[in-house]
């Protein structure tokens, strides 16, 4: 395992924010590194944008498309994190699809992700049964790549916990990213039957907007992801949504910090 992603979760209940690269601008993007740090988050999801990100839902689908159409590239962003890594050690994974990874050039790519600095990469759209040939590259250049897990994983999480690297990323509702009223996945079992095959931190994504559901989530998991509640704020605040972030994220930790 990574050791920045390991540290982690050492320290309590890990807050884990995710941005799209380049939405609004790759240089406020930078900003919200620093920003998101500063309020107290344990590691920090970069979405590289793709042109179909099947994964997400409204919200996050518009930031890529208005990345994309700001002209961000895999290598603008590298060269942005290669400055963020100036600044700041705290630990960072990659969020993409294969599709990207494979027109960059696997090698290509993970090599080049992990000589500036990043720790891990998740690729939703790539199944347990087909991460070999992704896995190989990562593990090759002590990059972790992230397993998903999900509610209808069932007989498959004994497997994908076995081979998990880093943190497990349970999803926590069927269906794409996005703000949910509810979450009724019962995460805690989960967790367990991840643990009963590995000692691996937890994270639990996909839904959770609000400081209460945040801590329902952290009391069952090591950690809780947000991402499209962070991505509405800086599609409606846009360059001007540094502070609004940052009070967001500093909200959500505090709210998991006593746990």
């Amino acid at each position: 395992m990574n050791k920045r992603i390991a540290d982690v979760f050492g320290g309590g209940k890990a807050f884990i924010p995710f941005i799209t690269c380049g939405d609004p601008s790759l240089e406020v993007t930078e900003q919200l590194v620093y920003a998101m740090e500063e309020a107290g988050a344990d590691l920090i999801e970069l979405g590289i944008p793709f042109s179909d990100p099947t994964a997400e839902g409204p919200v996050i689908q518009s930031a890529n498309v208005r990345a994309l159409s700001g002209g961000v590239t895999t290598d603008k962003i590298f060269a942005m994190v290669e400055k963020i890594r100036k600044n700041t050690q705290i630990p960072m994974v990659f969020m993409t699809y294969a599709n990207v990874v494979f027109s960059y050039g696997t090698e290509r790519f993970v090599k080049r992700a992990a000589e500036i600095g990043m720790d891990g990469l998740i690729l939703p759209d790539v199944p347990f049964e087909e991460k070999a040939e992704f896995d190989v590259v990562c593990k090759a250049y002590g990059l972790d790549l992230i397993s998903l897990i999900a509610p209808t994983s069932h007989e498959r999480v004994a497997r994908i916990a076995r081979e998990a690297e880093g943190f497990v990323y349970c999803v926590s509702s069927l269906g794409v990213t996005g703000m949910r009223t509810q979450i009724t996945t019962d995460i805690g079992a989960m967790v367990q039957l991840v643990k009963k095959e590995k000692e691996i931190p937890c994270a639990v994504g996909f839904g959770i907007s609000n400081p209460e559901q945040a801590v329902k989530m952290a009391q069952q998991a090591d950690g809780v992801i947000v991402g499209s509640a962070i991505v509405k704020l800086c599609e409606t605040y846009g360059e001007a949504c540094v502070p609004y972030v940052k009070a967001y994220v500093k909200e959500m930790k505090d709210a998991i910090r006593a746990l």
